[in-house]
């Protein structure tokens, strides 16, 4: 009997993935709608490419169905091993010599904004960060995406890149340092009041 997608809300992503393994298809529905936006949303920042985006999202969740039998409850958080899978492929797409060009330059329409002006204005706050984030080397990038836009700790950072805190540290303050000095130089054009 296979467990309705509503039950396993508060199953922890380890849990599903085992309950995967042991042939519980429920689970990886539950477990894909869960860490799909995370995972699209990070490989997004760390190229800049919708479309390499998703091919990388979806690369890293079939990996992870793939090391689903093996699993061990315990010894990595499914976060951390599918954050380091996408920002291992990502690597890999950026070293081919491939470049990100912002795609879908007019976005998708949305329903609750106040005016076509702010929506604008977002958009173009949106695609100066985006723009920012690629100018940083790949490290930092991936550093400051983590730590400010994932919102995750140092060490668990440092987990996922295979370096040390204090090294998180550091990628993390030069990327801040970097992107405040792209950014603070447009601050009327992006709207933000001294």
């Amino acid at each position: 009997m296979t467990m309705p997608l509503d039950a396993m809300d508060d199953v922890p992503d380890e849990a599903l993935l085992v309950l995967f393994a042991n042939g519980e298809r429920a689970a990886a529905r539950a477990l894909t709608l869960r860490l799909s936006p995370r995972v699209l949303a990070h490989a997004y920042r760390l190229l800049g490419n919708r479309a390499e985006a998703e091919d990388v999202a979806q690369e890293a969740l079939l990996r992870l169905w793939r090391v689903a039998p093996e699993w061990r409850q315990g010894e990595a958080k499914v976060t951390t091993w599918l954050y380091r899978v996408v920002a291992n492929l990502c690597t890999d797409r950026l070293r081919r010599g491939w470049r990100t060009r912002p795609l879908e330059a007019a976005g998708d329409p949305a329903e609750d904004r106040a005016s076509a002006a702010e929506d604008m204005q977002e958009r173009a706050r949106a695609d100066a960060l985006q723009a920012a984030l690629q100018a940083l080397p790949e490290r930092q990038r991936q550093a400051v995406v983590l730590r400010h836009i994932e919102e995750l700790g140092n060490p668990e950072i440092a987990e996922i890149m295979g370096i040390s805190v204090e090294a998180v540290e550091s990628l993390t303050a030069r990327g801040k340092r970097a992107l405040s000095e792209v950014l603070g130089a447009r601050k009327d054009e992006l709207g933000y009041a001294e």
